[in-house]
């Protein structure tokens, strides 16, 4: 008997590697297999999006997990007869390549395709259900002519303009980085290298216009983690507030005679006892004049700000300031207040000047006990009796921040409420002449200039007689040259390219200079998602129509980290886009999932710390199924995942069960289920429609695929346990057939390769893919019997079994006549029994 038990264990091994090739083999001869239909199909569609990578090389586990996701979530909807959209591409353009460019002496476009062409080839062993017709590289000029098109429609629109302005520098990339780009004082690439500050000539996109429509549409995004709408929602920094003008107490020469502050509280403006300039306020050269010595200590203000900014924790820095010796006067009650430059005021707020109101500004507060100024207080406290005394301000209340309190100290204003005080105060501004109600925003324009070689061609020309010229669109796309030498030094690459630079102004004829920056890399991720819909569309970026259909992305899957970069610009695009007439949608994805990162050894995977698993080394292992599988099971989607190589082995050897036990009652037949059967099959029966609801249930809510995959093994385990009752025949053959199709079913958004295999195995003729996904039926899901736990006094004391069905009087009287129950109210008095449905009985006694 063992020797008989081992050979039918060998003749339905599970064989990973066989089973795998065989069925990519398959795959890769259907190139239409994973297609969507037109935009003309009458089925209801679904996009299904993950984000597309850098192609750096190889793809690591977080890669994987991401694409795993997706990959079940398309295949899930395709069976259930949606019209799915499901492509995928590269973000090619950007600094990597520029690097291996000079380490390994490889052209960027040669590095960059080599790599795709690797990491394509590994998506593919994955078994990801791609439609490679709609792959899309941002690299190519069939790409990048689009965006250089993009940039000149926004140029006619006044939404792309050119300025001098201090930007963030790495000295690592040698290059520009938007504010979005810097994070905690450091370059996001290189979490080491401190961004500098440097005076350029650069070009902007006006994402400023937007800041209102981007900030109110969060509301709309419910689909969205609400983490990511709070960070967009800080970052975008919406104020309300106003603009007061400060006079200048002695004007001097065609200087403005005043100094505009933008504050949120003008109800304090009564407690304004100084006017405080950032460093790199326009005004702070007038004010200190040729005084070398205050030229000096703003000087070391100006350095001071730069190292906190380079650290990224500007709030923390300790408050200096300089007296210019100059006055300003306060508008509201003709007061004198002096002006300081302090290093705690920045010019990416507001105007780069504030009212300094010590009594109702923590910073404020912090600044006027440093450095000996007037602490006056013109909010009452809510607790009346914490009144300081006016002129010490060293009562713990201070400073007082609320503004559910009424003005004191405020003239005229007195006794009216803060919230009226900023309306009616802000109002008397207006009205006077030297100020007005605002709304300012933290976002600021998004920087696009880059001093790098491999990125998308700024498509602007320099004229000696006209001026900036933009190249006609007849001309795009303006091609990246190929002889071209990197380095880390003098610039951008092209700028030594004399036979590119160098060409005619389209207007006049005459000599003319191409531009040498190249566009962030983020204006490439801000709208393929729209080019995937139709990728060879030769004479227009997007076909309206198509857009129509498939917009917005009904499931857009990837990093948190994105949430301030990439997110940001692709809703910024949208609504410009929507705006030109290309698209109707005012957002770019109805819901957003950001998964989990992957951690080995207490730290995220990462070469430099060497603790990178590679795909390719565990599908030798095990098989692309379990890999894939592993990143699913592991942890919740959305939380980290703690990677195993263990844990990958024992998916493994749950896929070999399945596999095995479907191989084996393969050629149980087909029919009717009998209405009555043994308390044996209707058991497996019930565990199979609790399963498929399990599934179903995280599929359409919560995509919690660890509970999924647990609830398919316990279906597995208990086959395994049925096996003696299924060779005995109480189990129906047709019932054993059911159970084996529906788990396959299953299987196959999760695990496709064994998937298909078994599929082909039963019998199946129909595509797996494109089969029914199965439904489930209550009444049989349902348990005959549930277990009720009784409890005296909130102590267990006895376990029940009774009918699902029994009505809270019959449950209650079970468990009085239990017999353990009784002993435990022996001699003691019912006062009430408590029946929660399905759960428990807790009598209560005395």
């Amino acid at each position: 008997m063992a020797e008989e038990k081992t050979t039918r264990e060998e003749l339905v091994r599970y064989e990973p590697q066989r089973i795998e090739e065989k069925w990519f083999a398959r795959f890769e001869a259907d190139p239409k297999l994973y297609a969507a239909e037109p935009s003309t199909s009458k089925r209801k569609k679904y996009y299904v999006l993950e984000m597309l990578p850098y192609p750096s090389g190889a793809l690591h586990m977080g890669h994987v997990r991401n694409y795993s996701i997706g990959d079940a979530l398309a295949r899930h909807m395709w069976m259930r007869g949606y019209n799915v959209l499901h492509p995928m591409g590269w973000d090619a353009f950007g600094l990597p390549a520029e690097n291996a460019a000079i380490k390994a002496k490889v052209h960027p476009r040669q590095w960059t395709l080599s790599n795709i062409a690797h990491m394509k080839s590994q998506m593919k062993r994955l078994g990801y259900a791609y439609d490679w017709a709609k792959e899309v590289a941002t690299c190519l000029p069939e790409y990048y002519r689009w965006n250089q098109w993009f940039f000149l429609r926004m140029y006619e629109r006044g939404l792309a303009y050119r300025k001098k302005s201090r930007v963030n520098w790495c000295p690592e990339c040698a290059t520009v980085l938007a504010n979005e780009q810097v994070v905690g004082g450091c370059c996001w690439r290189h979490e080491t290298t401190p961004v500098e500050q440097r005076e350029l000539e650069q070009w902007f996109l006006r994402t400023t216009n937007y800041a209102e429509e981007l900030n109110a549409e969060l509301e709309k995004l419910q689909g969205w983690p609400e983490k990511v709408r709070t960070m967009q929602r800080n970052w975008i920094g919406r104020s309300e507030g106003a603009y007061v003008n400060f006079q200048l107490a002695a004007p001097a020469g065609k200087r403005d005679d005043q100094i505009s502050v933008f504050t949120t509280r003008i109800d304090t403006i009564y407690g304004a006892t100084a006017v405080v300039l950032a460093p790199g306020h326009p005004l702070v050269e007038h004010l200190v004049g040729d005084d070398p010595e205050l030229v000096g200590k703003v000087t070391e203000l100006v350095a001071q700000q730069r190292k906190a900014k380079e650290s990224g924790d500007l709030g923390a820095v300790e408050k200096r300031a300089v007296p210019t010796g100059k006055f300003a006067i306060n508008p509201f009650n003709r007061e004198k207040v002096p002006i300081w430059v302090a290093n705690y005021v920045v010019m990416d707020y507001g105007t780069g000047a504030i009212m300094s109101v010590p009594a109702h500004d923590e910073r404020d507060h912090e600044f006027a006990k440093k450095y000996g100024l007037e602490i006056r207080i013109v909010v009452l406290p809510r607790r009346m009796g914490d009144v300081p005394d006016a002129d010490s301000g060293d009562s713990d209340v201070l400073p007082y921040t609320g503004e559910d309190s009424l003005l004191i100290n405020s003239g005229e204003w007195n006794e009216m409420s803060c919230r009226e005080g900023q309306q009616k105060m802000a109002e008397f501004a207006e009205e006077n002449g030297f100020g007005k109600k605002a709304v300012t925003y933290r976002l600021k324009d998004w920087g696009i200039s880059r001093q790098r070689y491999w990125g998308t061609p700024i498509p602007m020309l320099y004229c000696e007689k006209c001026g900036i010229v933009p190249v006609p669109e007849k001309d795009l796309p303006v091609v990246l040259p190929d002889n071209v030498e990197i380095t880390l030094e003098g610039g951008s690459p092209l700028a030594r390219v004399s036979e590119w630079v160098n060409t005619k102004c389209p207007k006049c004829g005459g000599n003319a200079r191409r531009e040498t920056d190249t566009m962030d890399t983020f204006v490439d991720s801000s709208w393929y998602f729209y080019r995937y819909t139709d990728p060879k569309l030769a004479d227009r970026p997007l076909d309206t129509a198509t857009i129509g259909y498939w917009f917005p992305i009904d499931q857009y899957i990837g990093g948190v980290e994105h949430a301030i970069l990439h997110l940001i610009y692709s809703r910024f695009w949208t609504k410009v886009m929507r705006d030109m007439g290309i698209v109707k949608n005012d957002e770019p994805a109805a819901r957003l999932f950001t998964q989990g990162m992957v951690i080995k050894g207490g730290a995220k995977m990462s070469k430099s710390l060497g603790n990178v698993v590679s795909p390719d080394d565990m599908i030798a292992k095990y098989g692309a199924d379990a890999t894939r599988l592993y990143t699913l099971f592991a942890a919740p989607p959305d939380r980290d995942l703690d990677w195993q190589d263990m844990g990958v082995e024992g998916v493994s050897r749950f896929l070999s069960r399945a596999y095995r036990f479907v191989t084996r009652h393969a050629n149980a037949a087909a029919g009717a289920i009998p209405g009555q059967l043994s308390p044996e099959a209707r058991a497996l029966q019930r565990k199979l429609h609790q399963t498929i609801k399990r599934v179903s249930d995280d599929f359409a809510a919560r995509w919690h695929f660890n509970t999924s995959i647990s609830a398919i093994m316990e279906l597995v385990n208990d086959l395994y346990a049925a096996e003696e009752t299924i060779a005995s025949g109480k189990v129906p053959a047709a019932l054993v057939r059911e159970i084996n199709r529906n788990l396959v079913l299953l299987l196959a958004p999760l695990a496709p390769y064994v998937a298909h295999e078994l599929w082909e195995t039963l019998g199946e003729t129909s595509s797996l893919l494109r089969d029914n996904w199965p439904k489930y039926d209550p009444a049989l899901a349902k348990e005959d019997e549930i277990e009720i736990a009784v409890q005296v006094n909130g102590k267990l004391r006895s376990r029940l079994s009774v009918a699902a069905d029994a009505t809270e009087d019959q449950v209650r009287t079970r468990a009085l006549a239990d017999e353990r129950v009784k002993a435990a109210l022996d001699g003691k008095q019912i006062v009430k029994a408590i029946v929660v449905p399905g759960k428990l009985v807790n009598v209560v006694v005395k």
